[in-house]
């Protein structure tokens, strides 16, 4: 048995997805342990909030990656991954919003926050947009949307560069991760752009 069949075998397949979502998993049970053992510094609920963004924001990135890694392999199960990351990502975003609200926040001082801290604005900006991704991604609402649906799915390119702006704005004087972070998503960028044009980096057209 040749090496691409092995590799498209369904249990291998399987055995892939359980091993992505494994690792998708792994920084939310980081961030758990390290609750549990008390390890997280004079500032819990913000490495709490930091940890959970970040995660969400590696893993949109991630979600950018399959689409170059299935055609450099030719192996479609890098596709089928996608959406398990992506919602992966929303996942940790949401908890990212609602650990800001508790810990940082507070709940009733929204305006305030958007005024004072404008980086927080480019972050609502890049949630609010990742949220009509999450909920129309089922393959349901992939045959009732018909083509609709992949020109809606084209946010994630705004969605991962607004991510971007959120925590760059915010990093101050410590900044060479998401500089690499940013070189990343350019090259991903320009990668979609090479291959298919730069109609297919803009939400809501087609191509």
């Amino acid at each position: 048995m040749n090496k691409k069949r092995v590799l498209n075998q369904p249990g291998f397949v399987l055995a892939f997805r359980l091993l992505v979502a494994l690792l998708a998993s792994v920084p939310l049970l980081v961030l758990i342990a390290s609750i549990t053992s008390q390890s997280l510094g004079p500032d819990p609920g913000q490495e709490v909030t930091e940890s959970l963004g970040i995660a969400a924001f590696q893993l949109l990135i991630a979600t950018l990656c399959m689409t170059p890694l299935k055609r450099w392999t030719g192996w479609g199960a890098w596709i089928r991954v996608r959406r398990m990351l992506g919602l992966f990502a929303f996942f940790y975003a949401v908890l990212h919003v609602l650990a800001f609200l508790q810990f940082i926040l507070g709940w009733s001082d929204l305006w305030a926050t958007f005024t004072k801290r404008p980086y927080i604005l480019a972050g609502a900006v890049s949630f609010l947009m990742l949220v009509p991704l999450a909920l129309t991604s089922t393959k349901g609402m992939m045959r009732r949307m018909g083509r609709q649906w992949k020109g809606l799915h084209k946010l994630v390119y705004p969605i991962a560069i607004a991510a971007w702006v959120h925590f760059i704005w915010q990093s101050r004087s410590d900044v060479g991760e998401m500089v690499v972070y940013g070189l990343i998503i350019a090259v991903l960028l320009a990668l979609r752009w090479k291959w298919s044009g730069s109609r297919a980096l803009i939400p809501f057209v087609r191509g």
